[in-house]
């Protein structure tokens, strides 16, 4: 039976309790928030994991706080609208934007083209979920170990194919930095979602992917894919016997892809403080651990300065390998 990383769960429930009793005094106040309901716009169509992640989120916002979260799939644009939508609305708390470790992707692609600032515009409020980056191999590649597959790698330069569900998606830019970190060079090849990409990978029509392991976990469990390493700090729960890429030799290397909340930025501490121990109520609870691990994905509350400091590493991160590598949104 599935258990929770226990320090995440711990940590996520001793944050809830803290920030509980810190608001405690605003939510007991009349007009205390929230007195509305509360709209929670997502990116991405209904049904995706994103979406999954967000109404699941959202009955638990409910139910702790009183009034209604209500999710508003607001897809297109690289989720570039959903986040305008997120950062013209009123710095009240009664609009919030349920994101993705794409959000910090979008200055490296877009640029000035958008007309809010992805880091300024905002307030990160908690990360609920990660799912961890791993590197699989389908059957036309005969590799089963890290080391096998940087020694072809390096051996037969740009001969090596990695699919991507496209040109700046968050697979495409996990390839490049462990390229870049370890001096080798493959054949990427982008398609138009992740589908086709197991699809291929299976086929034998692709050699491997730094997939999020959500998209793969199935494959991976009944023997389809073979996992090489994860890009995470640690093993994955949901894969014990697959080893993390400094583990495996392949340096330290992490690409987790994270969900989580951000608010306009200015919301007032109070409404800050009570968001912030319901979202890490959620990561911290049992329930939510089900539901990620049917998603592939494990519950991480990461909350206030070090999930602001996170987005900041990674537009400067994305920004520049972008720039290094001419990668463009298309």
């Amino acid at each position: 039976m599935f258990k929770p990383n226990q320090p995440l769960a711990l940590a996520g429930k001793a944050l809830a309790a803290s920030l509980l009793v810190a608001s405690g005094l605003c939510l007991a106040q009349p007009g205390a928030y929230p007195s509305r309901p509360v709209r929670l716009v997502v990116g991405f169509a209904a049904g995706g994991p994103t979406d999954v992640v967000a109404r699941a989120f959202a009955d638990h916002a409910g139910r702790a706080l009183g009034q209604p979260f209500v999710v508003e799939n607001k897809p297109g644009a690289n989720t570039i609208l959903a986040a305008q939508a997120v950062a013209s609305a009123p710095a009240d708390g009664y609009t919030l934007l349920f994101g993705a470790t794409n959000h910090t992707m979008i200055p490296a692609l877009y640029g000035s083209r958008v007309k809010f600032d992805v880091i300024q515009s905002f307030q990160p409020l908690c990360t609920v979920a990660t799912s961890p980056t791993v590197l699989v191999v389908g059957p036309a590649l005969q590799v089963r170990t890290l080391g096998d597959y940087m020694a072809l790698a390096r051996k037969e330069p740009g001969r090596v194919t990695v699919g991507s569900p496209g040109v700046g998606s968050s697979v495409h830019f996990a390839t490049e930095m462990f390229a870049q970190a370890n001096g080798l060079r493959f054949n990427h090849v982008p398609y138009k979602g992740a589908s086709p990409v197991v699809t291929d990978l299976m086929g034998g029509q692709l050699d491997s992917s730094f997939a999020t392991l959500g998209s793969v976990l199935p494959q991976i469990q009944s023997g389809k894919l073979t996992a090489l390493a994860v890009a995470a700090p640690r093993r994955s729960a949901l894969l014990p016997q697959v080893p993390t890429f400094a583990q495996a030799g392949g340096g330290d290397f992490s690409a987790d892809a994270w969900y989580g909340v951000l608010a306009p930025a200015g919301v007032p501490a109070p409404v800050v403080q009570a968001l912030e121990a319901v979202a890490a109520g959620f990561a911290g609870s049992a329930a939510a651990a089900d539901k990620l691990r049917g998603l592939g994905l494990e519950a991480a509350p990461r909350c206030g300065a070090p999930f602001a400091e996170q987005v900041r590493r990674e537009v400067a991160t994305y920004t520049r390998i972008a720039r290094e590598l001419d990668i463009k949104a298309d």
